[in-house]
């Protein structure tokens, strides 16, 4: 994606702010990594300066997470999600194809340190919460006290999604969330088509028409990948 075509933080500020006005009180940064832009902490503090916020987290994959724990706290970040799908350090180099267990670790460790509360483990299965990994997973967040939610894998061509264990995601009844994307078009739902562009609409006219055209349930997406809309 062209630099140009990202939102800027002040727009990302914006957003936030007229949000929060209108009636939301919980925001999550989440990717792709977020921890790999640059000035990351910044928009952090601007986000946790806006009066109505009282749940603010960030997803992350947790690699360079100790180099930022300590900051992203002293910002205004409450607490975090960080990926993990498995704790056999030969499995997690595989399904990362790059990735180091340790870095993970460390960047947990340092999450807790900093007083990041509550960690919640996000823990991608296949079918089941008794799959090997996922039972890894499981004993080493009941041996360090961390919070482990299970989320089926998805798809979003097929519209395969399943409700999370152990969290509150993939309830479609219950469900009041949106997702900004990075080149920011508001997503009332991530399995549909639907998306409104703040840049080209406006922040009002498209906040209003992701809350009024927002599905009862979620289908399936034929224009995004999660590389695009975020996991």
């Amino acid at each position: 994606m062209p630099h140009e075509d990202i939102l800027t933080f002040e727009e990302i500020f914006d957003l936030v702010k007229f949000a929060a006005e209108h009636g939301v009180n919980k925001v999550r940064i989440t990717g792709g990594e977020p921890l790999v832009r640059k000035g990351i902490v910044s928009l952090v503090e601007s986000i946790a300066s806006i009066k109505g916020i009282t749940d603010f987290g960030m997803t992350t994959n947790g690699t360079i997470l100790d180099k930022f724990a300590v900051d992203l706290k002293n910002a205004g970040l409450q607490r975090v999600n960080i990926s993990l799908d498995t704790t056999d350090p030969e499995r997690f180099n595989i399904i990362t194809r790059t990735g180091k267990l340790e870095d993970v670790l460390r960047g947990i460790d340092a999450a807790k340190n900093a007083g990041l509360f509550p960690i919640k483990i996000n823990c991608v299965i296949k079918q089941h919460s008794q799959e090997p990994d996922a039972r890894l997973v499981r004993t080493f967040c009941e041996e360090n006290n961390l919070q482990v939610r299970f989320i089926k894998e998805m798809n979003l061509e097929t519209g395969q999604f399943s409700v999370v264990e152990g969290g509150d995601g993939g309830h479609c009844a219950s469900c009041n969330r949106m997702r900004i994307t990075a080149n920011g078009d508001l997503k009332p739902c991530l399995f549909t088509d639907l998306a409104y562009n703040i840049r080209k609409m406006g922040i009002e006219e498209a906040y209003l028409a992701a809350i009024q055209n927002k599905p009862s349930c979620g289908s399936i997406n034929q224009k995004n990948q999660f590389s695009n809309i975020g996991g």
